[in-house]
C-alpha cells in the first residue's frame, strides 16, 4: 500500500475523531469555561435528546431505509405527554407509556406503508411526517402547553406538569445529569444489540443485502417492521427528554431536531472507517455537533450560522466518507 493510500485509510478511519479533538481543544483555548465539569455535562445534556433520535435514524438506515418522521413525532409526543398532563392531570406511567405508544405507532404505519404496500421509504416517511405534523398542529391548535395555561375558553388548565416527569430532564443521579445516564445506557444497549444478537445481526445482514439476507432465511419484512417501529420508540424517547428538560409542550419543536440527529449519523459514517451506519459513529457523531454548538454559542456566533456550520461538517464527513469508499470499489 502506498504512502498516500495509508494516508488517506487512516483519515478515513480516525478523521472524525481527530476533528472532535481539535475542535474540543480549540473551544477550550477560546473560552477557559468550555472545558469544564459543568459546561461539558451541558454539552451531553442537550445531546440526550438528539441522540435518541439519531438512534432512532439508525436503526431504520440499518436496514437500508430512511425514516423522516422521527422529528414529527418527538414533536408529537412532546405535546401529548404534556397535554395528558395538564389537561387531563394523568399519572406518569399513564404519560410514559402512551408517548411511547404513539412513537411504536407511527414506526408501525411507516413500515405497513413500506413493507407491505411497497412505497419507496423516503415517500412514505416524508408523507407520515406531514401527517403526525399536521395531528399535533390540531392537537395543540399551534400552541404551546405549560402548567395551569389559559384554555380557549377563558379557565385555566387543571394540571401541571409532573416533578417526577421534570426529574427525568432536569434532575441528576449521583451528580450526573439524567438524560446523560439515559443516553449512556441507551447506546451501550444498542450496541450489544447490533454486536450480540441475533436481530440486530439480521438487521444489518438486510440492510447489507436484502435479497441475501432473504435466501439466507432471514425474515426480512418482519426485521424491517421491527427497524421502524424501534426508531418511533426512540424518537417517542426524545420527545419525553424534551418536555420534561423545557417543562413544557413548544408546538412544532421537533423539525430541528430531525436535522441534528440526521446530521449525527451520517457524520458517524466516517467514524472508524466504518462507511454504513453504526451506533459507535452515531454517538461520536452527536457529539461532535453538540461540542460545535456550544462552543459556537460560547464564541456569540448568530445563531443563523449554525444550519451552515453543521451542513459544512456534514458535507466534509460524507465526502471523505464516500471518496473512500468509491476508491475501494475502484
Amino acid at each position: 500500500m502506498s504512502a498516500n493510500a495509508r494516508l488517506t485509510d487512516f483519515i478515513f478511519k480516525y478523521g472524525s475523531l481527530i476533528v472532535i479533538g481539535l475542535v474540543v481543544l480549540f473551544f477550550s483555548l477560546w473560552d477557559e469555561h468550555f472545558f469544564t465539569y459543568d459546561n461539558l455535562a451541558s454539552i451531553l445534556r442537550s445531546i440526550s435528546i438528539t441522540a435518541f433520535v439519531a438512534i432512532g435514524v439508525t436503526f431504520s438506515l440499518s436496514v437500508d431505509g430512511f425514516d423522516l418522521s422521527v422529528g414529527s413525532t418527538v414533536s408529537m409526543v412532546i405535546a401529548f405527554s404534556t397535554a395528558l398532563m395538564v389537561w387531563y392531570e394523568m399519572p406518569l406511567a399513564v404519560v410514559i407509556i402512551g408517548s411511547l405508544a404513539i412513537g411504536a405507532a407511527v414506526g408501525l404505519i411507516n413500515s405497513l406503508l413500506i413493507v407491505r404496500i411497497r412505497i419507496p421509504d423516503l415517500l412514505a416517511t416524508l408523507a407520515i411526517m406531514y401527517v403526525v405534523s399536521g395531528l399535533q398542529q390540531i392537537l395543540t391548535k399551534g400552541n404551546s402547553i405549560y402548567s395551569n395555561m389559559v384554555m380557549p375558553d377563558g379557565t385555566s388548565a387543571p394540571g401541571t406538569i409532573s416533578p417526577s416527569f421534570l426529574w427525568l430532564g432536569q434532575g441528576e443521579l449521583l451528580g450526573v445529569p439524567v438524560p446523560v445516564v439515559l443516553m449512556i445506557v441507551a447506546f451501550v444497549l444498542v450496541f450489544v444489540f447490533f454486536t450480540y444478537t441475533r436481530m440486530g445481526r439480521q438487521m444489518e445482514m438486510t440492510g447489507g443485502n436484502e435479497e441475501a439476507a432473504r435466501l439466507s432465511g432471514v425474515r426480512v419484512r418482519r426485521i424491517r417492521t421491527m427497524a421502524y417501529v424501534l426508531s418511533g420508540l426512540f424518537a417517542a424517547v426524545g420527545g419525553l427528554l424534551f418536555a420534561a428538560r423545557t417543562g413544557s409542550g413548544q408546538s412544532g419543536a421537533g423539525a430541528p431536531i430531525l436535522m441534528e440527529a440526521v446530521a449525527a449519523v451520517f457524520v458517524g459514517y466516517s467514524v472508524l472507517g466504518a462507511g454504513r451506519p453504526n451506533i459507535v459513529g452515531t454517538f461520536f457523531g452527536a457529539v461532535l455537533i453538540g461540542v460545535l454548538l456550544n462552543g459556537l454559542t460560547m464564541m456569540n456566533v448568530p445563531y443563523y450560522s449554525n444550519d451552515f456550520i453543521k451542513g459544512g461538517v456534514l458535507v466534509l464527513a460524507l465526502a471523505i466518507t464516500f471518496i473512500h469508499l468509491n476508491r475501494r470499489k475502484a
